[in-house]
């Protein structure tokens, strides 16, 4: 081997072992960044336990408060709406996004509801080989009987550098995907009229069993 491509491939040998060093340093950022996110949301969540029974207003409030700086909702909206968001007014989007919101927020408060303490243990972060903007971050749930859930975390990084979630899977099951399903099942009902189905949506997801797809998978 001659010396000048014996010094290129040292070059690339070095570049790909710098370029994994700085993925596992922002993957422990990012492991880090969920991990307090999760906890404070754990905390906020048992803190809370009855206060949307109380005041479920002031239980949106607080769950808005919590999330809005982690979970992208519009984007996840309109992933939910699917082929149908090209069909919709702003003003219908923007209304979706609230819906949607709190129908996840109702689901939040019956699980609480129906749950003692639980536990949320963050496992660690992958950066997506092929797209340094793409992660996923591992965890699992932990009931207070002490069985053990695995949950997903879908990440995403926006142009400023911060890092959103913008799907979870549960178990296996991709719920972003469970709730676009359910958006289209109800376009079919109601004939494409994509604002009865806004209108609706509370008790659609309502009627969304994803504990049976979960028990299923």
């Amino acid at each position: 081997m001659s010396a000048l491509k014996h010094h290129i491939l040292v070059g690339f040998v070095m570049a790909l072992f710098l370029m994994a060093r700085v993925q596992a340093g922002e993957a422990e950022d990012l492991r880090d960044y969920v991990d307090e996110n999760t906890q404070r949301l754990v905390e906020k969540l048992n803190s809370e336990r009855g206060l949307y029974q109380r005041d479920p207003e002031a239980f949106y409030e607080s769950m808005d408060q919590a999330l809005t700086d982690f979970v992208d909702f519009r984007r996840i909206a309109a992933r939910v709406m699917g082929r149908y968001a090209r069909q919709t007014t702003p003003e219908q989007r923007d209304k979706f996004v609230v819906a949607f919101k709190r129908s996840l927020f109702d689901s939040y408060a019956q699980a609480l509801v129906n749950a003692q303490d639980f536990q949320i243990e963050v496992k660690g972060a992958t950066i997506n080989p092929q797209s340094n903007d793409r992660a996923s971050v591992q965890m699992e749930v932990i009931s207070a009987s002490g069985n053990r859930y695995p949950v997903t975390y879908s990440m995403y990084k926006t142009g400023n550098g911060r890092w959103l979630m913008e799907n979870v899977i549960v178990e296996g099951v991709n719920i972003g995907l469970a709730f676009r399903d359910r958006f289209s099942q109800e376009m079919e009902e109601n004939r494409g009229q994509i604002q009865a189905v806004i209108d609706g949506w509370s008790d659609a997801a309502k009627s969304l069993d994803l504990e049976q797809k979960v028990d299923k998978s």
